[in-house]
């Protein structure tokens, strides 16, 4: 829906910012706005600034104003030529995967996904935000591909002839800036919406809706399946970074939890979880180690790594999906960013399950900066310039909110508890500032 600012007030980050000067502005202004909302390849925030004094005009609205509008997004089908091109390169395809990115799940296509993987035998990997488009158990799902990607997914990746990308943007961090994608004669196919997308990295554009796209390559292709070699490979690399996954998420003697183990007890439920978690806190982790059931139980703000999102958007979940449990992850740094949606949840009574992580300061950012041959910068509190380092009681700051809250020692006790109460709960554990999880990409 569109947003109604009562000020003067503009945003760059909208993708239409409307200042209304006159009462009959918003005629046009609305419709525009819900054009905007609901076009698939433009689709964005919309910002609608009204001045006060406008706020305190009168107008005569024309009744046609007030009709009920139905807005259904346009599925916009494939080009003729762009299609054949498409079918004839799969149909040749020894080695083809599907890269499922959010657009999967923005033309609610996971079920057109499924049927198309399963019918011809495709092995599936997921961008972050195209990560639920299938269960994590499904025998296809090889699970996140690229920087933050699976070894189950990366090593096909790297000898794959044919990539259908589904509904993803291509960026960095899926194809390991290019590099991931080896085979000389690779062809990426672009099913996508917005043209700019499916051409990228000298693709073949396919420009169509996720849904009616993958449907119609499905009936194009009856009886081609893959060769039972490739099935192989991609059955025996998922066994192999199921066993590597377990054993990250594995508890240990360390002092200290790793944000791969502090995932493991919330992301067992996973048929009834929604969560939002941070882009910074184990963001690596969170793509590869959380276990997604169904379509729609993973979200995770990636596109601008908009630090102090993770409450907010988590409220903004539960509002949408009343009936699901939401656990926000988030960590220390952020949370302190922006922490006062705790409050709102409390006053809609929209129950969230909010785990802290606290690595004292900006724990994965410190990571990366090491990891890179950086010396540790301004990223931990103890690594600041201080006078004295804060002691913040993150549980005593959240239960002023209203919270129900606690710190806990076991990751595996507070999931539990959690699961249990009805109330917001706001759970902070100490973690490991740089320890990451021990497994292989």
């Amino acid at each position: 829906m569109a947003v109604l600012l009562p000020m003067i007030a503009s945003s760059r980050s909208a993708a239409i910012s409307d200042r209304i000067t006159r009462p009959e502005q918003i005629i046009p202004a609305l419709r525009r706005a819900m054009q905007v909302l609901t076009d698939p390849a433009e689709c964005g925030p919309v910002t609608l600034s009204l001045c006060r004094d406008v706020q305190a005009e009168a107008y005569d609205y024309p009744e046609s104003f007030f009709a009920e509008k139905v807005w259904v997004p346009r599925r916009v089908m494939p080009d003729a030529e762009e299609f054949a091109a498409a079918a004839a390169a799969l149909r040749m395809a020894k080695k083809p995967v599907i890269i499922a990115g959010g657009g999967v799940l923005y033309s609610q296509a996971t079920e057109s996904l499924r049927t198309f993987a399963e019918a011809h035998g495709i092995p599936v990997m997921e961008t972050q935000a195209g990560k639920s488009s299938l269960p994590h158990d499904h025998r296809l799902n090889m699970g996140s591909v690229g920087v933050t990607g699976s070894s189950a997914s990366n090593a096909l990746a790297v000898d794959a002839d044919v990539v259908l990308a589904v509904g993803t943007r291509l960026q960095d961090f899926t194809t390991g800036s290019r590099a991931l994608f080896q085979n000389p004669d690779l062809k990426i196919i672009g099913l996508n919406v917005q043209p700019f997308d499916a051409h990228k990295h000298n693709g073949m554009p396919l420009v169509a809706d996720a849904q009616v796209g993958l449907d119609a390559l499905h009936a194009a292709l009856p009886g081609w399946i893959v060769e039972d070699e490739w099935s192989e490979k991609a059955e025996t690399g998922k066994e192999e970074w199921l066993i590597a996954a377990d054993k990250a998420t594995a508890t240990t003697n360390a002092e200290l939890p790793s944000d791969a183990q502090s995932s493991a007890p919330y992301s067992a439920p996973v048929k009834t979880l929604r969560w939002s978690a941070p882009p910074v806190a184990c963001r690596a982790e969170l793509h590869k180690l959380w276990k997604a059931g169904k379509p729609g139980s993973y979200h995770l703000e990636y596109g601008f790594s908009t630090m102090g999102y993770e409450i907010a958007g988590g409220l903004g979940v539960k509002l949408a999906r009343p009936q699901d449990d939401v656990i926000v992850m988030v960590g220390d740094g952020s949370y302190m960013m922006l922490n006062s949606e705790i409050a709102s949840s409390i006053m809609l009574g929209a129950k969230l399950t909010i785990v802290l992580l606290d690595n004292a300061g900006y724990g994965c950012i410190n990571r990366l900066q090491m990891a890179t041959g950086g010396a540790n910068f301004n990223n931990l509190l103890k690594d600041t310039h201080h006078v004295t380092l804060p002691g913040i009681d993150f549980a005593a700051h959240a239960a002023a909110m209203g919270a129900v809250s606690r710190k806990v020692s076991s990751d595996r006790r507070a999931g539990n508890r959690a699961a249990g109460n009805r109330k917001r709960r706001a759970n902070h554990g100490d973690r490991d500032r740089y320890r990451r999880a021990d497994y292989h990409r």
